[in-house]
């Protein structure tokens, strides 16, 4: 099975092609506000250096989120755009699921609970807990406070990860059980595993009526020109 891995729920812009459930292939770039610009280099780069053709894809797989608006549309417009030129199954894989399946396969002595983190602004984030065997904390947005957490942090160490989780370091970090990497980078090769598994038992997407998971509503606000006025 070979299957185009799109993750853009974050800052981070990440592209990789998996064939049998290995890494054949990835782009990656943290430069801010560039998916539109770097999504379809990227692509077809991966393409070209990996010898793979489009059309021997098998599916494509976007992160689903939650995470940035914007991003999130980038990527699954990009997904839906290959899908129907291709004829090719829509796969999606949830964003935090993503983090927390990298961070497992990068640490597998590791056999604590996993929250992966998003900044959702203020002291806000996009959270969920897992375990190696699943999810032990649905996925909502969460505002951080002192002892939010220490239901699990009470059990086992909790590795926090993701750009929302270093503002979170002076609430939380004072339970002895509460881990921090600040290594850790959100890639879309981590979804390569799940990628497969769905395709592999028909957990396909409606390719036509598929949207992000947003969990909040966007919204837009007014721009500001320094030096206008506005008219009443």
């Amino acid at each position: 099975m070979t299957i185009l891995l799109l993750e853009t729920a974050t800052q981070v812009c990440s592209i990789a092609l998996a064939k049998n459930g290995k890494i054949v292939a990835e782009k990656h770039s943290d430069e801010p506000n560039a998916h539109s610009s770097k999504l379809a280099v990227f692509i077809d780069n991966i393409f070209k250096e990996s010898g793979i053709s489009p059309d021997r894809l098998d599916a494509v797989c976007v992160s689903s989120g939650p995470g940035s608006y914007t991003g999130l549309r980038i990527g699954v417009s990009s997904a839906k755009g290959l899908c129907y030129a291709l004829g090719k199954p829509l796969l999606a894989v949830p964003t935090l699921q993503n983090m927390a399946d990298l961070y497992f396969a990068q640490h597998p002595e590791y056999n604590g609970f996993v929250c992966p983190m998003i900044d959702a602004r203020r002291m806000e984030c996009y959270t969920a807990i897992f375990s190696r065997s699943g999810i032990e904390k649905e996925t909502s947005a969460d505002v951080i406070e002192a002892g939010i957490y220490d239901r699990w942090l009470d059990k086992s160490p909790v590795v926090f990860i993701g750009d929302g989780a270093e503002k979170t370091r002076p609430l939380l970090s004072c339970h002895s059980n509460a881990l921090y990497d600040s290594t850790f980078v959100i890639s879309a090769t981590g979804m390569a595993a799940t990628a497969e598994n769905k395709l592999k038992n028909g957990q396909i997407e409606d390719t036509a009526y598929f949207e992000p998971f947003y969990l909040k509503d966007f919204v837009a606000k007014k721009s500001v020109v320094h030096g206008l006025r506005a008219e009443n």
